[in-house]
């Protein structure tokens, strides 16, 4: 069947949110006293939940890495946030979509309140029918829990009419876990072969290839 609705991430795949997500965690990490010089190495908090995330690159307990988050909302939520910007063409995407009469929301790992502020401050919030995100308590974080509820809130059941965007492989495997189809894209932080392995359907060079993927589905 053909694409009705399309489910976009947020980081890396909207905007290129890598410096203020960098520069948060290396923030949070300051308070433990640990000192990271190469923010590169810091890469791999773009994307996944955070508190997984803190788990495995510092071997905190659960405790500890809630307690991480928390220190680095205190960075992200006032100067972080704003570290970022959208990716060139975007924009002229998402007004194709919506001219095609396609519904469009965002489904994120992020908070939804950071979601909400972001899409504001950068002019995207009149492109969406929806913005979801997780809870600021850590609960739904699991891209297939917001993939859910962002399909459950923009009322779509036909699961075939789908198609999530992303650029890591938690989106890729969320979209598998909630039976719908999924489109990597390499103009964020995942690799081709990360992509690929998690099982992503297709794969979008640029913003652009977007457009042209659903249209290929559609002309099916």
């Amino acid at each position: 069947m053909e694409i009705r609705t399309v489910l976009f991430d947020l980081d890396g795949t909207l905007t290129d949110s890598g410096p203020g997500i960098m520069n948060s965690v290396q923030y949070a990490l300051r308070q433990y006293g640990m000192e990271v010089d190469d923010l590169s190495k810091l890469r791999c908090f773009i994307g996944p939940p955070l508190h997984k995330q803190f788990q495995e690159f510092c071997n905190f307990t659960e405790e500890e890495s809630k307690r991480a988050v928390d220190r680095y909302r205190e960075y992200y939520s006032v100067t972080g946030l704003f570290e970022n910007e959208v990716y060139e063409g975007i924009p002229e995407v998402l007004a194709e979509m919506k001219k095609a009469g396609l519904k469009v929301a965002m489904a994120t790992s992020k908070p939804e309140t950071f979601a909400k502020q972001i899409a504001d401050h950068f002019n995207l919030t009149p492109y969406f029918d929806f913005i979801g995100g997780s809870l600021m308590d850590g609960a739904r974080t699991k891209k297939s829990e917001v993939i859910e509820y962002v399909l459950e809130a923009c009322q779509v059941k036909e699961r075939n009419t789908v198609l999530m965007i992303g650029d890591r492989e938690h989106d890729i495997i969320g979209a598998k876990e909630a039976k719908v189809r999924c489109v990597g894209v390499l103009y964020g932080y995942g690799t081709k072969e990360e992509l690929k392995e998690a099982g992503a359907d297709y794969i979008a060079l640029n913003p652009a290839d977007i457009l042209d993927i659903i249209k290929d589905i559609n002309k099916k």
